[in-house]
């Protein structure tokens, strides 16, 4: 083993309660530092115990914890949170000494002086001198790793007609909805449209997604071409994305959409029922339909061209400018 070599590489901590959506920003952040210089990278899932879980990130100490104590152990570069449940460790961890370089992923909800550096959607409009906007959010796909993901799945998808259009389905949030009725309503719309472009489906449901609503959505796509995910066995999403022509995407989620876009395949941005007003969302649609990668669904799938957005890199190059000028 080369001992300078390994000596030179960044220790990156990736902190967060392990809920995917949440994970895949942070550690998707790290993974893209990692593409821009040698890196080392540790994962630490953290559990609060459930009486103390509730209370405000001021008033939680490391020993409320039920899982995760090593957040706060030594020996790391840049530490990189997201969620409430990372925000205690987070303050904890920037006030020992010798104090990694803490970067907080989308708003914290306290101020942002509070952490080294915090890569924020630019549609929640935090400000500050140490936030960093991107369109979006952090995420995990890359060319490689839709080229690396295809072909285990290689085989089911080779067989399928073209267009493919890809469908990511989310769920239940404070903003949005999808009812039973209204997701039969969309699948009856997706349908259409892949039968009369003469292609096929690819379609996964998020973990939000109500149990009523992906029986309602599966019903109305029950005749129609393609694959639609189960949920049992290795998660084709990445190999969908890869093989697609078109992307879908409710509206309820940054990631997705973001994910999406990051492809350069049309994204179509599939309505969902809102539960309240929400202007960040619009933001959220506002820039993504600016920047040519989406447009609200057409049923006619037509085609365009953009480049590619690709945020997480941009913000993981941020993320080590600032390290390098804290010295």
């Amino acid at each position: 083993m080369d001992l300078t070599a390994e000596a030179a590489r960044l220790r990156l901590r990736v902190v967060t309660d392990g809920r995917a959506g949440i994970e895949n920003q942070a550690l998707g952040l790290a993974e893209a530092i990692s593409r821009l210089a040698p890196a080392t990278i540790e994962v630490v899932r953290v559990v609060w115990q459930t009486p103390f879980d509730p209370l405000p990130a001021d008033w939680k100490v490391p020993a409320m914890l039920a899982q995760g104590h090593e957040a706060l152990a030594p020996g790391v570069d840049v530490w990189i949170g997201c969620g409430r449940a990372s925000l205690p460790l987070a303050l904890a961890v920037r006030r020992q000494p010798c104090a990694p370089f803490v970067v907080q992923v989308q708003d914290p909800r306290l101020p942002p002086r509070r952490f080294d550096f915090v890569v924020a959607p630019a549609h929640d409009g935090l400000k500050g001198g140490n936030v960093f906007e991107i369109l979006g959010a952090p995420h995990r796909v890359t060319t490689a790793r839709l080229a690396e993901a295809a072909p285990a799945f290689a085989d089911r998808l080779a067989s399928l007609p073209q267009p493919r259009v890809a469908a990511m389905i989310g769920g239940r949030s404070k903003v949005f909805d999808l009812t039973p009725g209204h997701a039969a309503d969309l699948g009856r719309q997706i349908a259409d449209a892949v039968v009369a472009a003469g292609g096929a489906l690819l379609l996964t449901f998020s973990r939000r997604t109500p149990p009523e609503a992906e029986a309602a959505m599966r019903a109305a796509l029950s005749d129609t071409p393609g694959w639609i995910w189960d949920g049992q066995g290795a998660n084709p999403l990445f190999a969908f994305l890869e093989a697609a022509d078109h992307v879908l995407v409710t509206e309820d989620s940054a990631s997705m959409a973001t994910e999406a876009a990051s492809t350069g395949r049309p994204v179509h941005l599939l309505p969902m029922v809102p539960r309240r007003p929400s202007p960040k969302f619009a933001r959220l649609r506002e820039a993504l339909e600016a920047s040519g990668a989406a447009r609200p669904f057409d049923p006619a799938l037509p085609v365009w061209t953009y480049t590619p957005l690709d945020e997480t890199r941009r913000a993981a190059s941020a993320v080590l400018e600032a390290f390098a000028a804290r010295g």
